[in-house]
């Protein structure tokens, strides 16, 4: 007799129910999050059949309980909270909620309603390398973008020309520069010279002559706060560099491993084979995208996971097509990315990206009609595990500059 396991998830404690092909609960149980209750887990389920053959839905498609199962041989079915959220009603008229009840609800609606969800697919263990890689590279980035616009906006605050003077707050010549001169008085002394000497041991890269960038910094608005107030402030700008500068360097270290990462991963040639897509925007598409064919068989799939599909609603006379809000957004941020950069190095990107404009689309709409044209060139790439070549992209032929006599011959 088949059985059906629903686990409702916690960081404590997993209550988890088994039902059998009736609906007749089998097993309730509440197991701590901890190795003896990972394993008493495994072996109470075995109870009731071999692993590949129990089926076990849970709310999450990750983490340390999903690992465990997985790696017990248990097919593992996500379902979102969504899902079960709009399925309570069907168990209970007062939509009453309990960790025991939404473990019930899960097996019995993996039950009666298995066949619509799909069973999480494992990552190989390069591809989960390079998702964490890549996932905390992102989160660090966000961090530092937050941080750096926290500090440009103190400078702003008083003392407008220290913010203006390089391209970007946050860069390491300008973090080293806000740690020797944090105030306007520090900087009071401070000509052509001494701004010379200073780029050159920062390893400046030269862009702007020392006389410009004094310039910038000169030029800018004054500001009125007292000297207690500007000591105050340049403690605060010190502080706040502080926290910039390992960060900034770990953020270094990170791309430099994800690039590594990208290079030994098995699809990677792949994915860095399309133009303009860059080794850490390739290395975010295939992190979110997997090495999993099976995950993603068509690739209208891919574009709803990636939310560059839009949404129909229909019904009678009313009509609306709207934007896809439930995706993957990693996903969905790197290849917009990547299809707004890939119109700068394809004729064929840059002409479906202008057609859309023409078409009264904005700039974000465009790039994602775009992105979504660029995900059926991807995934027939990536299922094929051939490598993107323009010269065989049927639509892109028109595009590309006709063969030399050398090439021709």
């Amino acid at each position: 007799m088949p059985h059906f396991v629903g686990i409702d998830w916690a960081s404590a404690e997993h209550a988890v129910c088994v039902v059998d092909e009736q609906g007749q609960v089998r097993l309730r149980a509440a197991l701590a999050h901890n190795a003896t209750g990972l394993e008493a887990l495994c072996r109470q389920l075995q109870r009731f059949g071999t692993p590949v053959d129990l089926p076990v839905a849970i709310e999450r498609p990750s983490g340390l309980l999903v690992d465990t199962l997985v790696e017990a041989g248990f097919p593992v079915v996500p379902i979102h909270p969504n899902a079960v959220k709009a399925a309570r009603p069907r168990y209970s008229a007062a939509q009453a909620k309990s960790d025991p009840g939404d473990a019930y609800l899960l097996a019995d609606l993996l039950r009666t309603d298995g066949h619509r969800f799909r069973p999480l697919h494992p990552l190989s263990d390069e591809t989960r390398a390079l998702r964490a890689l890549v996932r905390t590279r992102d989160d660090l980035v966000a961090e530092r973008v937050a941080l750096a616009n926290r500090l440009r906006q103190l400078l702003e605050s008083f003392w407008p020309g220290a913010a203006a003077i390089f391209a970007d707050v946050d860069s390491p010549v300008a973090l080293a520069f806000l740690t020797r001169y944090p105030t306007p008085q520090s900087a009071e002394r401070l000509g052509e010279k001494r701004l010379a000497a200073f780029l050159a041991r920062h390893a400046y890269c030269g862009r702007r002559a020392p006389a410009e960038l004094l310039q910038r910094l000169r030029s800018a608005a004054t500001g009125h706060a007292g000297a207690m107030e500007a000591e105050t402030r340049g403690e605060l700008v010190l502080a706040l560099v502080a926290v910039l500068e390992p960060l900034v360097t770990q953020i270094q270290r990170l791309t430099a491993s994800v690039e590594h990462a990208l290079l030994q991963h098995t699809d990677g040639p792949i994915i860095a084979s399309l133009p303009r897509s860059g080794r850490v925007n390739a290395a975010q598409i295939l992190a979110e995208l997997g090495d999993e064919r099976a995950r993603f068989p068509r690739p209208e799939l891919l574009a709803a996971e990636a939310g560059v599909a839009p949404v129909t609603r229909a019904s009678g006379k009313h009509h609306a097509v709207s934007f896809r809000w439930a995706c993957n957004k990693r996903l969905r941020l790197a290849v917009t990315c990547f299809a707004d950069n890939s119109r700068h190095a394809s004729p064929w990107a840059a002409h479906v990206y202008q057609r859309a404009r023409e078409r009264g689309c904005d700039h974000p709409h465009a790039v994602r009609i775009l992105a979504r044209a660029w995900l059926r060139v991807l995934w027939r790439c990536w299922y094929d595990r051939t490598p993107y070549r323009a010269e065989q992209h049927r639509a892109a032929k028109p595009f590309l500059p006709p063969p030399t006599s050398e090439q021709a011959a």
